[in-house]
């Protein structure tokens, strides 16, 4: 079975820099198909395999480079054939939009012995805002299907900008992982899991918190989540419940989770973690988790149930996540003593 990654994002974004580390890094040792889609261009190369509309332009880090016109399924199909590949990268064109690439995979998939496995968008954070003023619908549709949307330049940008970046991305899409820690400093094995990743930092919480009821942990073995990435408003994930009617624990906790790209001292996550054990202030706190970047460069992992905390360095994350778990929790003094008021 083929697996099929869709890299979408505006011209300059640096989908070429990012899909070369990947081929170096995360594909390596896969025979690996990259396809640059030109949706409704005419090829006026003489090398097409006029039939399929297929142009093989090069070869690099043993990766095949061809580029699609005409029809798009059958191309897809010629290149499955022919070189039975791992792995198809689909590069659309900067303009395209990732919703037409999606279907046009999803509707020859199952000919081909193929899946979609990820569709990830390359945002540059220093023209975010311009670009959606510029080219509207499109980057908008780039944004609002992507299941994982990479930040570029953060390395040369302000925090301000970035973080005015994600507030724009949110507003187009609430789910997926948004990856703000410069691509540089994680591997491509991180990336990769990001891109393929289901669920969040609070679903995953949730399903360790035992049943307020029975005490059980509701762990479904063996239970795969059908791979959405695009969850449109007002969808819910579907919960799961004991026969005999007991609740599942995201229906009786509350949670409150924040992505950031502040950096802490190790000594302002450990003073935070003991103001959490005070009940009065932020509500019962049952379990805190987060990962951080660090103000010397490296990143803090930190833990936290009742009476008892872990802070550790770890490898740099997609960008900082926070989640707090518990009930009646108090969530503006959450943010005010995570340092996230605004």
């Amino acid at each position: 079975m083929t697996k099929i990654d869709i890299i979408s994002g505006f011209l300059g974004a640096g989908k070429t820099t990012f899909i070369k580390k990947m081929l170096k890094e995360a594909f390596a040792g896969e025979q690996v198909v990259l396809i640059e889609n030109e949706f409704g261009e005419i090829g006026i190369d003489g090398g097409f395999l006029k039939e399929a509309g297929i142009e093989i332009r090069e070869m690099n880090s043993g990766c095949i480079c061809c580029s699609l016109v005409g029809d798009f399924g059958k191309s897809l199909k010629e290149v499955v054939d022919t070189y039975h590949p791992e792995r198809i990268l689909i590069e659309p064109s900067g303009v395209g939009k990732l919703s037409d690439v999606i279907k046009a995979v999803q509707d020859v998939q199952e000919s081909i012995d193929a899946k979609l496995n990820s569709f990830t968008t390359v945002v540059d954070v220093t023209k975010c805002k311009i670009y959606r003023k510029n080219f509207g619908e499109f980057f908008s549709n780039q944004i609002a299907y992507a299941g994982t949307i990479i930040l570029s330049r953060t390395d040369k940008a302000k925090p301000e900008k970035i973080e005015e970046s994600v507030a724009l991305l949110r507003e187009l899409n609430e789910k997926a992982p948004i990856i703000t820690t410069p691509i540089d400093e994680l591997p491509g094995s991180k990336l990769l899991e990001v891109m393929e990743a289901e669920g969040s930092l609070e679903e995953e919480l949730l399903s360790e918190m035992p049943c307020p009821v029975c005490g059980c942990h509701h762990h479904h073995e063996g239970e795969e989540h059908e791979h959405h990435h695009h969850h449109h408003e007002g969808e819910e994930h579907e919960h799961h419940h004991h026969a005999h009617g007991h609740h599942h624990a995201d229906e009786i906790f509350t949670s409150w989770g924040k992505e950031t790209i502040r950096t802490y001292t190790r000594e302002e996550i450990e003073y935070i973690l003991k103001e959490l054990e005070q009940e009065e202030k932020f509500g019962t706190v049952l379990r805190a988790k987060g990962m951080v970047a660090g103000e010397d460069g490296n990143w803090i992992y930190f833990d936290m149930v009742p009476e008892e905390q872990e802070v550790r360095s770890g490898a740099p994350e997609y960008t900082g996540r926070i989640c707090v778990i518990g009930s009646k929790l108090q969530e503006e003094k959450l943010e005010k003593l995570f340092g996230l008021a605004e």
